[in-house]
This record gives structure tokens, sequence and C-alpha cells, in this order.
């Protein structure tokens, strides 16, 4: 493939060597014009749909009156959208950001405040428990705590502060806390290391033991949230409420970079003003936007998409059970699908894929994540594992 931005791009940052131009729906065209059925949803960003109509049209509109304010003055958008982002996620505050690595960051922040301020740790001693495999973004301090060679060789030393212990297990998480335990941060579904998929009662048990060891419960709900699973959250499946949500990715709607951490007063609130901002948090277009988008979800039109197209697609995958996939691993519209090391990698798989137009991503070696956007057809997900069953061999 050819491109400006290829020749600006390092090679192992894109799983597929694609120079995207163009798209709309679940569709995407490349620079030469060859259309790929997006199966990634631009890595999660897009639940709606490449440019959705509501969506273009509300930026249209905010793009007409004013795109960009200073951290130092509101904006008409702000509060429209935060009142109802925190009224989706039933808590009173929101704190708006860009990218999902700064909900995180803030998370950090907010919990450590919160262990000093309100629990009473020795400044400098709060520690938070973290579950190996995670994946909740790419800068020094989340690295610092992450268990991929790849995102941490050659980036240390590493922030201290962070106990992991392995994904799936509460009675680990249990173990670890101690005196000066602020939070436990987990992904309610592991989605970089391969739709890892915990099992029942897994976040249930993680809110009793924050309740009974006094910890707050932090969901990174930035690749589950905002309908992928067939819930608003994933956390939802076991109607279980953290004390915060980290969200973002699709919160843009495919747009534009839009996150935000969303959480009580008790909790939220222990940030003081001035001590916490981004320049383009909150922005009157990203704000319209995003407050859009969570109209979009009050509906339960998506969540109830993600569902039906959920259960259509898991049920066609299994069919290649045996036959060149060795394991599936679903939550609605969100599949992990375990390719036999005979066959090839992930990535080989990938990159087949992408010579028949079908958009994947390879994680962890055997894996392939399938992640569609919540319009996709049942005509296109038959069409998609018909590729794959040819690429297996089939």
């Amino acid at each position: 493939m050819t491109g400006v931005a290829e020749a600006h791009v390092a090679e192992n940052y894109s799983p597929l060597p694609v120079t995207i131009a163009t798209g709309e729906g679940v569709w995407v065209t490349d620079t030469e014009g060859k259309r790929y059925l997006d199966l990634l949803a631009a890595y999660s960003a897009v639940n709606f749909g490449h440019r959705h109509p509501d969506l273009v049209d509300a930026t249209i509109a905010q793009l007409g009156r004013v795109t960009l304010t200073s951290r130092a003055f509101m904006n008409d958008r702000l509060e429209p959208f935060a009142e109802a982002l925190a009224r989706l996620c039933g808590k009173e505050l929101v704190l708006p950001m860009n990218t999902g690595a700064e909900a995180v960051e803030t998370g950090i922040k907010v919990a450590r405040a919160w262990g000093y301020r309100v629990k009473g740790i020795a400044e400098g001693k709060a520690r938070i428990v973290v579950a190996a495999g995670n994946f909740h973004g790419r800068t020094t301090t989340i690295v610092s705590f992450s268990d991929d060679d790849t995102a941490r060789d050659g980036f240390g030393p590493f922030t201290p502060g962070f106990d992991a212990v392995p994904y799936g297990d509460a009675d680990a998480i249990a173990a670890a806390i101690t005196d000066e335990t602020a939070a436990v941060l987990v992904e309610p579904i592991q989605g970089e290391a391969g739709v890892i998929i915990p099992p029942d009662g897994y976040l249930k048990r993680i809110r009793e033991i924050c309740d009974e060891k006094n910890v707050l419960f932090i969901a990174d709900e930035i690749q589950s949230g905002l309908g992928r699973v067939g819930e608003t959250f994933a956390c939802d499946r076991e109607g279980v409420v953290p004390d915060l949500y980290l969200l973002g990715k699709a919160l843009g709607g495919g747009i534009l970079p839009v996150s935000a951490v969303v959480g009580d007063r008790d909790v939220l609130g222990v940030i003081r003003p001035g001590e916490h901002g981004s320049t383009f948090g909150g922005n009157p277009l990203a704000t319209a936007v995003g407050l859009r988008v969570i109209e979009m979800l009050e509906t339960g039109e998506f969540q109830e998409r993600a569902r039906q197209l959920g259960a259509h697609l898991t049920a066609g995958l299994e069919k290649l059970l045996g036959h060149g996939v060795t394991g599936i691993r679903s939550a609605g519209l969100w599949a992990g699908v375990d390719i036999d090391p005979a066959l090839g990698t992930g990535r080989e798989v990938s990159e087949k894929l992408m010579e028949r137009g079908v958009l994947v991503k390879d994680t962890h070696g055997q894996t392939i994540r399938i992640a569609p956007p919540l319009v996709i057809r049942a005509t296109e997900i038959d069409w998609a594992i018909e590729q794959l069953r040819l690429v297996l061999g089939g």
C-alpha cells in the first residue's frame, strides 16, 4: 500500500498496513480505492458506524457556532453533555478529557487523591491493584503496570504504586489489598488481551471486596462500554456499578477524540479546582458530538442490535470450531477468535483477511479480535465469516 500517512507511521503501530482514505457505515476505502469491511471498528472507536449522519449533523451544526474554547471558559455544550453522561452512568459528576489514556491517568489521580483525603492513606503510599494481561493505554505510568513486554521494554524507569494479580481471580484481589490500597482498576472484559471474559460473578465479587475493604472500584469501560457488549456497560452484565467509569473511544462517535471519568461527588469531587484539567477537554465540538452519542445510546437501540447481531456472529463463528478455529469468546458484537497454530498466527490470518477485504485485529499471537460497528447487517457478518472460512482453508 502507498500513501503519505504510511511513510510517517512506525511499522509496528498498526496491525495492518492500510492507509484509510474514507469510510461510511461499516465499510472503509483505502487510498487506492479498495473497500474493506471494518470488523475492528477503527480500534473500537466507531460503535455507530463511520460517518453516522446524526453525528455528522451534530458536528456540522457545532462547527457553525464555536469549536474550541479555553478551559478557563464554559461553553453551552459542556453542561448538557455532562448531565447526559452522568445520567447514563447513574452518577453525579463528569470530568471530560480527550483520550482513553487520559481518562485512565485521571482515574489514577482521583484514586490516589481519594486515598489520601478520604481514606487517610499516608502521603505517597497509595497503591492500586490491577490485573495481569491488562491494556489501559501507553503512557509511562500506565505501561508501568503492564506485563506486555512490547509496551514496557525500553521505557523505564517505571512508576511505582501498583500491584498486579491474575485476571479473573477475585480472591487474588482480596489478598492483594492492604491498608494502603486506594483502588482496584480492571477492564470488565479485557479487550486487547483477546476479548477475555472473566468468570461469572467476578465483577460482583470485586464490588463486594471493595465495599468490605473501603477501596474504590474503577472500571475501564473504554473498549467494552457504550453498547459494545449488548448492554450500555459491560458491568451491567452483572448488575454492578463501579465507583468510577473510565470512558473513551466510541464516546467520540468516530468523529474526534472524547473521553471522560464519571463518578459520584464523594469520589470524583476530591479533585479541587486547578488541580487537574485538559486544554481541550470538554471543548464545544467534542461535547456536541459526545452528547449526540449519549442520546443515541439512551434509546437502547444499539444495545439491542449488539445483542441480536452478536448472537448471529457467535453462531457463525461456532461453525468454524474444529475447522481452523480452536476457541471463541464473545460478548455482544465483540469476539476473540483463537486460530489453529498450524494455519498461521493471528497476524498472518489478519493479513489474509485484509487481502479479501475484511479488517480485523490480531491480539497476542493466535487470536484475532472482531468488533464491527453496531450498524453492521447480518448479511455482512455472514460474508465476513465466509471470508474467514476460506482463509482457514475451509
